[in-house]
């Protein structure tokens, strides 16, 4: 992916994105796309597209008359885009989440159906107080229940960093009970949550944890056979059925369950991943407890 450093606004970004994102993924762009996405006018659409095409990534589509449509150019090289198959995805996603709020929304994409599993509730007024605090480095006060005690927990908490995984919402922060960091589930905290005019005294800069990357090495379950081994590697694009991950120290356990790899299950063809790493290995029996989350 090509960087552009130059500073572009907001709002031309989210189309100059857009523009890459159907062009790459659906093989045709039309000035359509950009108008109902956004609702503006043609002109302005051909014109993002001319400036895009002149200032941002000069040479990436070409206009094929027969299509009556922008295609990629065989030399097409994302300019404000990772070229990710989860960034088209992640439209298709939004676009549909609108449609089911708003009515009549008018957006140009494919029939596609994106199943959604239901994530732990995070409330307005408990999320609110915990961005307050990650910004401002801010103490705050908080009633906590966890799935080990069954008495709510006065909690007096420095956060830094909010997490989102498959099981939602986490706040990563200083807990003065258990003196260390640790992550806590959102939906856990019950309301009202007080933010202090007391400064954090422990800022992401001393979370070692967090600040420790390590790398998570993946391989097809050994127990599958050598087709099904080969069709995992091709889909996580292995090489040598080998797949290394950089992640936090922090995060690992929520990108090992996010992998299928929270429990053990007999079953292959369920659990298609192995683990090669011991770090990783070591983060997953629970024998890192810094590295566990509160839950």
């Amino acid at each position: 992916m090509k960087k552009t450093e130059w500073p572009i606004r907001w709002d031309l970004l989210l189309r100059y994105r857009l523009i890459e994102i159907i062009a790459l993924w659906e093989g045709r762009l039309t000035t359509n796309h950009i108008c109902h996405s956004f609702g503006i006018g043609r002109q302005q659409a051909s014109k993002d597209i001319n400036t895009y095409l002149r200032e941002v990534a000069p040479g990436n589509l070409v206009y094929d008359r027969h299509l009556k449509g922008y295609v990629p150019a065989s030399d097409f090289s994302p300019s404000v885009t990772q070229g990710h198959a989860s960034e088209y995805l992640e439209l298709v996603c939004r676009h549909q989440s609108l449609s089911q709020t708003v009515e009549n929304l008018d957006i140009e994409l494919p029939n596609s159906q994106m199943l959604r599993h239901p994530l732990p509730l995070a409330r307005p007024e408990v999320v609110r107080p915990l961005i307050a605090a990650c910004r401002q480095g801010r103490q705050l006060k908080a009633v906590y229940l966890s799935m080990d005690n069954p008495q709510p927990e006065q909690c007096l908490l420095e956060p830094h960093t909010l997490i989102c995984s498959d099981r939602g919402w986490h706040v990563r922060a200083w807990c003065h009970n258990q003196q260390n960091f640790r992550d806590f589930l959102v939906s856990h905290f019950r309301a009202p949550i007080s933010l202090l005019p007391e400064r954090a005294s422990h800022s992401q800069l001393q979370d070692q944890h967090w600040n420790r990357t390590v790398t998570v090495i993946f391989q097809p379950n050994p127990r599958l056979n050598s087709h099904q081994r080969a069709l995992i590697a091709d889909d996580y694009h292995m090489r040598n059925e080998r797949l290394e991950l950089s992640v936090r120290a922090a995060l690992m356990p929520h990108l090992l369950r996010q992998m299928g790899l929270g429990h053990e299950n007999s079953d292959p063809l369920a659990q298609p991943l192995a683990l090669v790493s011991d770090e990783a290995t070591q983060a997953l029996s629970g024998q890192s407890p810094q590295a566990a989350a509160c839950l």
